[in-house]
């Protein structure tokens, strides 16, 4: 059981990344280049993200809910957002990325509490 969270949640994380990159990168890349180069090029960075995720949920599925697989990747997405926001894109950190973050606890608490 064990080794297939951790397998979960590390396949997740690294799909995370790449998903990360294919729906926020293009701002920072190619805000002056066509719609369409960043919606292919983000199609591509998000097939990746596909070849983690997918496993991932099908590695999980059985040993988690359906349930606590979205709770973990919300959780993750937020753990792999802030510093992507901070440090990738320059923006400042912000008190509402506490706040969600909290409250993501929580949820991930209450999915996994029985």
């Amino acid at each position: 059981m064990k080794m297939v969270i951790f397998k979960t949640v590390s396949l997740l994380i690294f799909s995370n990344m790449f998903m990360t990159f294919a729906w926020y990168g293009h701002l920072k890349h190619l805000n002056s280049k066509p719609l369409l180069l960043a919606v292919l090029a983000s199609w591509s960075i998000a097939f990746f993200e596909y070849l983690l995720q997918v496993p991932a949920n099908r590695i999980g599925h059985g040993t988690l809910s359906l349930g606590q697989l979205k709770i973990i990747q919300e959780a993750i997405t937020l753990s792999i957002f802030i510093p992507f926001a901070i440090f990738y894109m320059k923006e400042g950190l912000k008190w509402n990325y506490l706040w969600a973050g909290l409250c993501l606890t929580g949820a991930v608490y209450f999915i996994f509490k029985r």
